[in-house]
């Protein structure tokens, strides 16, 4: 099988409230920035960079940057191209990555984490975030959702020192998100009830009433035992 070319991706980290994933944006980006500020640097690997949406956040603490992917993005912005499970750098290369949103497409995830391990050097960290409550997407390469414990196993069999693992958004962003994106997949339909709905929620703005709402609320009445994505921070032992 061979993934669809060209495949278009975010491409700036900046999300306007009427975007009907912001819910799930809003948690994420915030949690990637952290992160980034906190522990990326030096020779930096974008993995799975797609249109390097992150750029703006990691440039500006990494002395070099690289974006691969296993294909080039719609804005060509993928400077090195070869597949997760077979990383086309020397051992002990990198002093920090990023990879955000890609395990649950390699099947071969220990794979994976083993070549992640190869090419940072030791003392580097490894900044990763994967969906935990999530529709299907790019399919057929769609094959996992992790719990916190799962991601705990996999990366400390595969050698890394995990530093933290953090739910990005609790409970009621996952549901306000999950129900958003529903209503979303219904405006394919093309009936009256739609175009109404379509309406309200695109032209009268109620998909960001809703997206600050729920917002507040998760930040109100927090609830981590359902969440929409973990983030990862780990090190390779020195």
């Amino acid at each position: 099988m061979s993934r669809q070319k060209d495949l278009s991706r975010l491409s700036d980290w900046h999300v306007k409230t009427k975007d009907p994933h912001y819910i799930h944006y809003y948690f994420l980006i915030r949690d990637i920035q952290d992160a980034v500020n906190k522990y990326a640097k030096g020779n930096f690997l974008d993995l799975g960079c797609g249109n390097k949406p992150y750029e703006g956040l990691y440039k500006p603490v990494t002395s070099t940057q690289t974006g691969c992917d296993v294909m080039q993005s719609d804005k060509n912005r993928v400077d090195v191209i070869c597949p997760a499970t077979c990383l086309d750098f020397p051992d002990n290369h990198f002093d920090s990555i990023l990879c955000t949103q890609v395990l649950e497409h390699v099947y071969e995830h220990d794979k994976m984490m083993s070549e992640i391990y190869r090419v940072l050097k030791p003392g580097g960290n490894i900044i990763l975030t994967v969906p935990f409550a999530w529709e299907l997407h790019e399919e057929p390469y769609d094959f996992f959702r992790y719990t916190k414990h799962a991601l705990q196993q996999l990366f400390e069999l595969n050698g890394f020192n995990v530093d933290h693992i953090k739910p990005n958004g609790g409970k009621w962003a996952a549901v306000y998100q999950l129900r958003t994106n529903m209503l979303y997949h219904s405006f394919r339909k093309k009936t009256f009830l739609n175009k109404l709905k379509k309406i309200l929620f695109i032209e009268l703005r109620l998909t960001q009433l809703r997206n600050h709402f729920a917002i507040w609320l998760d930040k109100k009445y927090r609830d981590e035992i359902f969440t929409l994505n973990y983030i990862v921070v780990a090190h390779k032992p020195s």
